[in-house]
């Protein structure tokens, strides 16, 4: 799967699971001092993204070591999240 495929997943999952309507672009943080999401609201993207790569025939692996380091984690920003779900879908 090619990049902006997977940023057109991750960031119409990361909408649809958001109470109140929000820009949502490559820049913006996911965790951290001001992000978006909560812990709770996390979980639900990252079992949704599950879902989504099941769809797409691969499997998503959210829990690796590199997941809450705050330099190497996939959830500082959506560009990251998007890159790792593309990584990921073509191995």
């Amino acid at each position: 799967m090619d990049k902006e495929h997977a940023k057109k997943i991750v960031i119409d999952i990361i909408k649809s699971s958001l109470d109140d309507p929000v820009e949502v672009n490559d820049d913006t943080q996911l965790v951290g001092t001001g992000a978006l999401l909560d812990s709770m609201k996390l979980v639900e993207i990252c079992v949704a993204l599950e879902d989504a790569a099941e769809e797409n025939q691969f499997e998503f692996d959210w829990t690796s070591d590199a997941t809450m380091s705050k330099s190497r984690s996939m959830f500082r920003t959506v560009a990251n999240l998007a890159e790792e779900f593309s990584n990921q879908s073509n191995n």
